[in-house]
């Protein structure tokens, strides 16, 4: 099949696990081209397995310190230049689009009446999984920012619906020598200011630090890390915590390998307030809505988890696009969710406040 796949760019964690996608539709033969869109898609790092692909604008939020500027992002919007994207873009001979979360190839497939299939984290919220924040302007968003035919939803637990498992990196199993005082710190949203004020004083400890610099620097027990996947890969399997934002794809690929978890949420994301309410209601890690030196001193002696050993998804996916039954999404699931015992009970989840560290 000739396939065009959208690929968010306003966080890693859409890339990471598209990439992993995108290289399995290509092992099975399959066309793939990809449309990048989100914040300055020109300055992507280790992309060469998207192309050939197209780079957009596309829609994203502006953030301040670990908040989302509503009124910047308003202003930055560029509904001009998105529409015109669409409408420009040729889709001679492609028989499906993917996307994840990504608006200008979601909206290709509706105006060319092409099949689609959403992937990622976002799908999760069209089935009642635990929700913070919701209001009428962040369903909105997730109803209609990257609409699709056929969506396919990740998470940590299934909720009792076709949810599948995390998307991992296929060669992430945690084998490299785990560093006892080795913690990997990845806070984009927040400044870098109340990094330091928050990290400084704990010496005892070594922090990699990942996007805050655009170079390397050592600042004593602060080590400050361009971006490099493989190093970033590196920094995590040899760690044991990891301090974060509650997105999805890092706290994913820390629970896969059994690194402790705190995060902080970023502050008006619905997303990552719901995502801060599961891992505090399935015990996944620890969440603290504000930078806090004693909770991070706490969380620091911790004891660390099982790993969770999330299966190859990325390959069962794509086997299942290949196989064209794209109806039978509980099929999927049931098979994602097979090996992992821990994951089958059926349970009950209510949509309220998670019990944080203070």
């Amino acid at each position: 099949m000739k396939i065009l796949y959208g690929v968010q760019t306003t966080g890693n964690g859409h890339i990471s696990r598209s990439r992993e996608v995108i290289q399995e539709l290509k092992k099975l033969g399959h066309d793939v081209q990809v449309i990048l869109s989100g914040h300055d898609p020109y300055r992507l790092k280790e992309v060469a397995v998207f192309k050939p692909a197209t780079m957009c604008r596309g829609l994203t939020f502006s953030t301040f310190r670990g908040k989302i500027r509503y009124l910047t992002t308003a202003v930055n919007l560029k509904l001009f230049q998105l529409y015109r994207d669409i409408g420009s873009f040729d889709a001679t001979g492609f028989d499906l689009v993917i996307n994840d979360f990504e608006p200008i190839s979601a909206r290709i497939a509706r105006r060319h009446d092409l099949p689609s299939i959403g992937i990622g984290h976002q799908y999760a919220f069209c089935h009642p999984i635990p929700m913070e924040g919701d209001t009428f302007l962040s369903r909105w968003v997730m109803n209609h920012f990257g609409p699709t035919d056929h969506p396919i939803g990740l998470h940590w637990h299934h909720f009792n619906h076709p949810i599948l498992p995390p998307i991992v990196p296929g060669h992430l199993r945690g084998r490299q020598k785990v560093i006892r005082k080795k913690i990997l710190v990845y806070l984009p949203f927040e400044h870098l200011a109340d990094i330091l004020r928050l990290l400084t004083p704990l010496k005892n400890w070594d922090f990699y630090i990942y996007g805050l610099a655009d170079s390397s620097e050592n600042l004593g027990h602060l080590h400050f890390r361009a971006f490099s996947r493989s190093g970033f890969l590196k920094d995590l399997e040899e760690c044991t915590g990891v301090i974060c934002n509650a997105g999805f794809e890092l706290p994913s690929e820390a629970l896969h390998i059994g690194k402790r978890l705190l995060v902080k949420p970023l502050t008006g994301q619905m997303e990552q307030a719901s995502n801060a309410l599961a891992i505090a209601q399935l015990h996944k890690g620890w969440v603290m809505p504000e930078l806090r030196r004693n909770t991070v001193e706490r969380w620091l002696e911790s004891p660390s988890p099982e790993p969770m050993g999330y299966p190859h998804v990325a390959r069962l996916i794509a086997e299942w696009i290949d196989r064209g039954k794209w109806q039978d999404v509980w099929q999927l699931a049931r098979s994602a969710w097979g090996d992992l015992q821990n994951e089958r009970f059926h349970v009950s989840f209510k949509g309220r406040s998670p019990k944080t560290a203070t």
